[in-house]
């Protein structure tokens, strides 16, 4: 076991890996001398980032790249660094640069300091992100607080420090649809914040669209709350009460002999009704869903080649890599443990 590990999810980064290996390199070497692992995890990048990370691990002992089958995603991505990396703590950060490295002693120095096993990274300010971004980011934070069972830190994302023992709890989780903040919140151990300013993109561009964010917020949503289901349930309630009053109108105008008109008021009625039912029928799909992908007990990610590294050990993932290099075929290559 090393002392540190760095974990770095890649997707397309080839332009920021010469400064993420420098930088990094050099914050790991003042907080721990050469005792470290950095893990470079290329997550189907279309780009040469793969190769690039070949050839920094020829020239560094210190460095693990790992290769993965295709595009997992980000949290899967990070999953398999956590999964295969032998540090006593663990720093989680960003290939793009805007989580500065610089700041690793600092935070190792409040963990010994408060004894906690978790340190977290709190965004005080966003550079160079727009006001649409910044002020999606604070709504999405607050609403995730609101809504979840989980007392999720706001305005903090996936940089962080952690010690073996809290990631051990983490890795106890297999399931698939993976928000990893959330889950090392509901793994609970005192966990501290720390505050610093987030800096502009070093190069390249950001790897999370509108479209890839909403789906994240929305995995993040499901994954630790019930709360959708609540609302669909509280539809229903409104729709029974509106029925039971419109039940009561219709039959005192025909008690009455009032003649009831609207055929537009009618369809509208129908109109809404059916929508309000395919919403709820759609919130009760995706979790559905969530449970039909882990029913199937697939691994969350599968390596094809490790660059450096030395007996690297699957909990939640496949190392194919030993089949791609056997001799014969059909070769087994390395399985989660159970």
């Amino acid at each position: 076991m090393t002392a540190l590990s760095i974990i770095v999810p890649c997707f397309n980064e080839e332009a920021c890996l010469e400064e993420v290996h420098t930088r990094l390199g050099a914050a790991a070497r003042a907080a721990v001398g050469e005792d470290y692992e950095l893990v470079l995890i290329n997550d189907g990048s279309r780009d040469g980032s793969w190769p690039a990370m070949q050839r920094l691990a020829e020239v560094d002992r210190n460095l693990v790249a790992i290769n993965l089958s295709r595009n997992h995603g980000h949290q899967l991505a990070l999953t398999a660094g956590l999964d295969l990396c032998r540090g006593d703590k663990i720093l989680i950060i960003d290939a793009d640069l805007q989580d500065p490295p610089e700041l690793l002693g600092p935070m190792l120095e409040t963990m010994r300091e408060s004894g906690g096993d978790v340190v977290y990274g709190v965004r005080r300010s966003r550079a160079g992100e727009t006001a649409f971004k910044r002020a999606t980011a604070h709504g999405f934070y607050r609403l995730l607080s609101r809504a979840t069972e989980v007392d999720i830190p706001l305005d903090a994302g996936d940089f962080r420090l952690m010690s073996r023992r809290a990631l051990d709890a983490l890795l106890a989780m297999p399931e698939q649809a993976r928000f990893i903040r959330g889950m090392v919140a509901w793994i609970g151990f005192k966990q501290v914040p720390f505050a610093y300013d987030r800096q502009q993109r070093f190069a390249g561009e950001t790897k999370y669209p509108l479209k890839k964010m909403m789906r994240f917020a929305f995995d993040a949503l499901t994954g630790f709350s019930s709360a959708p289901l609540k609302l669909a349930s509280h539809f229903g309630l409104g729709l029974s009460v509106g029925s039971v009053v419109l039940i009561l109108y219709i039959a005192y105008a025909w008690a009455s002999g009032q003649s009831i008109q609207g055929w537009t008021s009618l369809m509208l009625v129908v109109v809404i009704l059916g929508a309000i039912q395919m919403f709820v029928l759609a919130l009760m799909g995706e979790y559905i869903g969530r449970l039909y992908n882990e029913a199937k007990r697939r691994p969350l990610y599968i390596v094809q080649d490790i660059a450096g590294g030395n007996g690297q050990h699957a909990r939640l993932g496949y190392l194919a890599e030993a089949t791609a290099k056997s001799d014969k075929p059909g070769g087994k290559g390395k399985r989660p443990t159970k």
